[in-house]
């Protein structure tokens, strides 16, 4: 991807490889704009790779901040979240129709389930318990309003 002079940045940048056809937000501006935006997409990462392992974090919530944080500030770590063979397949579907696959449904609703039982088990009946399950509660409504299938068949890059 060439670098642009900072005075001379394109409205938007296409990343190369198989989201080609996916228009990316332009680079933050500012030297200390785009090092927030490499920190807060680090950080997601490091949370949803963590998350990938230990039930009740969102992994997919995390990757997608990451992506989002990462066209403001790396197009070499956007470009790697893209092409992953694990990642790309959940920003390509979220990008193209908002779309989460039933697995990650049920895996998300699961470990809701889990995490509510585990606070309603261990943790005193206090109202921020209450308000965690309804948050959850939202959450999972939300997820499961989300399409199953994306309109546009998956590059054949990104599929398993």
């Amino acid at each position: 991807m060439p670098r642009w002079p900072e005075t001379h940045l394109p409205a938007t940048i296409r990343v190369a490889g198989p989201l080609c056809s996916e228009t990316m937000t332009r680079l933050a501006r500012s030297r200390l704009s785009r090092l927030l935006y490499a920190i807060l997409a680090y950080v997601s990462l490091g949370i949803g790779l963590v998350a990938i392992v230990i039930p009740g974090l969102p992994t997919t919530e995390f990757i997608l901040l990451a992506a989002w944080a990462a066209t403001r500030s790396s197009p070499r770590l956007s470009a790697w979240l893209e092409n992953h063979r694990l990642f790309g397949p959940i920003l390509w579907n979220w990008r193209n129709g908002k779309v989460i696959q039933r697995r990650a449904k049920v895996s998300a609703t699961i470990s809701m389930l889990l995490c509510a039982g585990l606070m309603l088990t261990v943790l005193e009946h206090h109202w921020p318990v209450f308000l965690a399950i309804a948050g959850m509660t939202l959450g999972n409504l939300w997820i499961w309003s989300r399409p199953e299938q994306p309109t546009a068949p998956l590059p054949a890059q990104l599929q398993r």
